[in-house]
């Protein structure tokens, strides 16, 4: 089987990603990220995917992009928006170079492993406005993994998937649908707490909450109490 690696982050988008990956006969070695992140009940939903999608191998980096700050994500003094989706401009959320650190870490697994796959979740369509979300950052990021590795100098040259970013939220959830991915596994929310229950306020909740509508899909996520 060729290997390949997969960004899983615990979310809707990454787990309909690695799902995609195995069906398409992959080995899949799953790669998730502790970057500091307020909603860290993510992390321990994408140990359970990776085990249910039938990942081969799961693991967790540890990164502190905390220590920097500026992001909602990453600074408990800066708020998570939760009055809507943002239409204009980059959101508090956007955490600064997080999927360029991401992929690179990914990256190097690859190249430890000789695989020349790289899975990412990434999103250009219902997504929050991130810069490192749209297509031409990811096709520049593979030309640079291509220039910076062992690997691709000695011919073995890196391909970075990128399957739904052209996809809207209820055509990821529909095709997760098809690929039987359990969605009640997957944490979105940006402020979940430590069981996984989704705010049901901030961007991702809202974005979440209207895919699974417009795909006409049985919707499990978990919502924490409002008094909490």
């Amino acid at each position: 089987m060729r290997k390949a690696v997969v960004l899983l982050s615990g979310g809707l988008d990454s787990a309909t990603v690695l799902a995609l990956a195995v069906r398409q006969g992959y080995a899949c070695h799953a790669l998730s990220i502790d970057y500091g992140q307020r909603h860290r009940a993510e992390l321990d939903a994408a140990v359970r995917l990776a085990q249910a999608l039938g990942a081969v191998a799961q693991k967790t980096v540890r990164i502190e992009l905390g220590s920097f700050g500026g992001s909602a994500l990453t600074d408990d003094t800066i708020a998570v928006p939760t009055a809507g989706v943002q239409k204009n401009g980059i959101p508090v959320t956007y955490v600064p170079a997080r999927n360029t650190i991401m992929l690179s870490l990914a990256l190097a697994w690859a190249e430890v492993l000789d695989a020349r796959d790289v899975f990412f979740g990434a999103n250009a369509v219902d997504y929050s406005g991130y810069p490192d979300c749209r297509p031409e950052y990811m096709r520049a990021f593979e030309r640079m993994a291509n220039l910076a590795t062992k690997a691709a100098v000695e011919g073995r040259r890196l391909i970075l998937h990128t399957p739904i970013i052209a996809l809207s939220k209820a055509q990821i959830i529909e095709q997760g649908v098809d690929l039987g991915v359990d969605y009640s596994l997957t944490v979105s929310c940006y402020q979940a707490d430590a069981e996984g229950r989704a705010c049901g306020m901030c961007d991702s909740c809202r974005l979440r909450r209207s895919g699974f509508e417009a795909a006409g899909v049985f919707d499990p996520t978990r919502y924490y109490p409002a008094d909490v």
